[in-house]
């Protein structure tokens, strides 16, 4: 015998129509990446921020605030984005050695605990990065102009320094270049080498990687030289890791160099200016991040308060394409969502984050909805 099944009555069939769509919503927020923004002050007014990152609109949701951190200047998150590790300086750049911070990131809901925290070995710490096995943490101390090493436990925690280097020397700038400054550290893909872009002395110190033990060791060539007053900052590879870019605080420029996995050394291919022919601004660059595809390469200037927006050639040079408005004061960060779609801008004295569309063909950027207020964004860090 068939059995009998009641016809849905309107009301119903709305009911279940919603309760698929909240169940459809329900996943696409569980998708969404978490985007963590560190608010460079203390106490209260600081803290790392968490937002949910709507893909489809552009928008920044905030979903928690961690504020047992001091002047989180800068991050950096394990691959697994399971953990993330900041700053943590309760008087930043002053006599005390600043600290590095563990932090355990709680699923998708932006919450932060904290695991431990260990001395930086240095003051005004303004730079961390993780290595691709998640064994090590690497540091560079700016106004010590020194960088350190920490070995991760299996819960995230961090070890005491393993390995720690100040560098040496001076440059041309009798006010800004009278010792050493290190201002950025990154691990290579390879997971081989670690370079620490120093300010002070014109170099990019490179080191060797011991992953296992998270030891430093000075390579051979133990560092590449950018010419005299450049004042590198930042830097990043290229991801077909052939290619390595540094852009120069002092010169208002981009340097480009090949990258040998073999000895580590650098070679040096190109040097392109961030501004505009004839600028006569005082700015100085910050960031520079580079879109996953490889296409495209943006930077940032602070008193321009523009980003500069490259086409990334076969041989890794760059074409300058355009140079438009950071809508905020002072662009100090940047970071690329992994759909290399949207570009997010934190201006940290304009006290705000922008979201930019990236046009996928051209690189052009396009701002979405109004800029997110938080006060000194300094760091962007994404967990996909």
């Amino acid at each position: 015998m068939m059995k009998y099944v009641p016809e849905m009555k309107p009301f119903t069939k709305i009911f279940a129509a919603l309760l698929v769509l909240m169940t459809a919503l329900s996943i696409a927020k569980a998708d969404d990446p978490l985007v963590f923004v560190s608010a460079f002050k203390s106490r209260e007014e600081g803290a790392i921020h968490a937002y949910t990152f709507d893909s489809e609109s552009g928008t920044l949701t905030l979903a928690h605030r961690t504020t047992d951190v001091e002047n989180p200047f800068f991050m950096t998150l394990s691959d697994d984005g399971n953990f993330l590790y900041a700053i943590h300086a309760l008087a930043f750049g002053g006599e005390e050695n600043e600290g590095v911070a563990a932090y355990k990131v709680e699923g998708r809901s932006g919450k932060l605990s904290l695991l431990n925290r260990q001395s930086s070995k240095g003051t005004a710490s303004c730079y961390l990065d993780i290595d691709s096995t998640g064994n090590a943490v690497v540091v560079a101390n700016y106004s010590t102009g020194d960088v350190a090493s920490y070995s991760i436990a299996e819960g995230g925690k961090l070890s005491k320094p393993v390995s720690y280097f100040k560098h040496e020397g001076s440059s041309v700038d009798p006010k800004r270049q009278k010792s050493p400054n290190a201002h950025s550290i990154v691990v290579s893909p390879d997971n081989k080498y670690v370079f620490a872009a120093d300010l002070g002395i014109d170099k990019v110190m490179i080191y060797k990687l011991g992953a296992e033990k998270a030891t430093l060791t000075p390579n051979d060539p133990a560092f590449a030289k950018l010419p005299p007053g450049s004042g590198p900052r930042h830097s990043t590879f290229h991801p077909n890791g052939k290619f390595f870019y540094v852009i120069n605080e002092m010169t208002n420029t981009v340097s480009v160099f090949g990258y040998d996995s073999a000895t580590g050394s650098l070679t040096d291919l190109q040097i392109i200016s961030t501004l505009p022919e004839g600028s006569e601004v005082r700015t100085h660059t910050a960031d520079l991040k580079i879109t996953p595809d490889g296409k495209f390469l943006y930077g940032t200037n602070r008193g321009h308060d523009s980003i500069a927006s490259y086409r990334i050639g076969d041989d890794g040079k760059l074409t300058l394409l355009n140079i438009q408005p950071s809508l905020g004061k002072g662009p100090q960060n940047l970071a690329i969502l992994p759909d290399g779609k949207h570009l997010l801008c934190a201006n940290m004295p304009g006290n705000n984050v922008v979201v930019f569309k990236i046009d996928p063909e051209t690189g052009e950027l396009s701002a979405i909805g109004d800029p997110i207020e938080i006060p000194m964004p300094a760091c962007i860090m994404i967990k996909p």
